[in-house]
């Protein structure tokens, strides 16, 4: 199992509302990210927007494959898309960069 993290930046005057809607992810997206491979998902976001994601998959690749290959990630990454910094027309799930794992206690 290959496990993943990967930063971005969340806008300050967007936090509330980002915050908001991860309580409420609409259950078809779910559904996607589970079937595409992505499990123990899972989003940490500091006060200053910082946000880190962890997610363990058989595949990286191909997990992000499957969900770009469906419809219910494109509108979902079109209205999360204003939340970030820096993305300079990439969508989030395209601007996650890996972090390298220097260590795990297993």
């Amino acid at each position: 199992m290959q496990r993943v993290c990967f930063l971005l930046k969340v806008r300050a005057d967007r936090l509330d509302e980002y915050r908001a809607r991860h309580a409420a992810v609409w259950p078809e997206m779910l559904d996607a990210l589970s079937a595409a491979g992505w499990h123990n998902y899972s989003l940490f976001l500091r006060e200053d927007g910082l946000l880190v994601g962890y997610l363990e998959t058989e595949d990286f690749a191909a997990a992000q494959a499957g969900m770009a290959a469906t419809d219910v990630n494109a509108r979902w990454q079109a209205e999360m898309a204003p939340f970030f910094e820096a993305l300079d027309g990439t969508r989030p799930d395209e601007a996650m960069r890996p972090l390298t794992e220097v260590f795990h206690l297993a």
